[in-house]
């Protein structure tokens, strides 16, 4: 028997990674549940890894694994007054709900994307435009007619934000964002590089997700979206 607030928790990471693709950070997870500090957070996710409910997965940040769910939430049971997740961060509208229980990008046809190379999560390299290879990605990942294209990530600056070193991230082509979107950033027309994107009058902030690596804060003329991060996909 699970707890009302590892149950909490377990719906809350369930639902984070149906829309973003990534686990919730502490921080998150401790703002949704209203706890006080984040080691009531280490308690519960303890718990549930020791259930068999989740598995954290080593030298890896943020990186969470949902193994199979209780079964009030596989059968959408539930009183008045039951938890909701609380999801934090920026204000796209959620995607569709779906079936309680359900778990992210299953029963989507798969989609050949071309790998584009690869992209700095750290340093910019060089930027690439000459298609690698293709890789299968499921269709839920993706969003209506738009273009979309993957990239393998290189480096560790966006480690805080789920993005590891050797991942493949999904990129819807815009040439748009949001303050708080994971872009592909073309720096003076020849770096290419993963970042999240912040304006700044005039001036565009590429902030990393990694405190060992400074945010870089560029004249908006120098700077050119790609494209925004939709979708990430890792091997074990």
């Amino acid at each position: 028997m699970l707890t009302k607030k590892q149950i909490q928790l377990l719906e809350f990471i369930q639902a984070r990674m149906a829309r973003d693709g990534v686990p919730p950070s502490f921080d998150e997870m401790k703002m949704a549940l209203d706890l006080r500090s984040k080691s009531g957070i280490h308690r519960l996710v303890t718990a549930l890894e020791e259930r068999g409910f989740i598995r954290r997965l080593p030298h890896r940040a943020r990186a969470l694994e949902i193994l199979r769910l209780p079964d009030a939430l596989m059968r959408g049971e539930g009183e008045e007054g039951t938890f909701r997740p609380r999801v934090i961060s920026n204000d796209r509208p959620l995607p569709a709900p779906r079936p309680r229980g359900a778990m992210p990008i299953v029963d989507s046809p798969a989609v050949e994307l071309p790998v584009m190379g690869r992209i700095a999560a750290g340093v910019p390299i060089e930027a690439i435009s000459e298609v690698s290879h293709h890789i299968a990605v499921p269709g839920s990942m993706l969003s209506g007619r738009e273009h979309h294209y993957a990239l393998e990530v290189k480096g560790d600056s966006m480690i805080e934000a789920g993005i590891n070193d050797g991942d493949v991230v999904v990129i819807r082509e815009q040439d748009t964002a949001e303050n708080g979107d994971i872009i592909v950033a073309l720096v003076d027309g020849a770096e290419a590089t993963l970042k999240r994107y912040r304006r700044r009058g005039g001036m565009i902030a590429l902030e990393a997700a990694n405190s060992a690596y400074e945010t870089r804060v560029l004249p908006e003329d120098k700077v050119r979206i790609q494209g925004r991060l939709v979708g990430l996909i890792r091997s074990y």
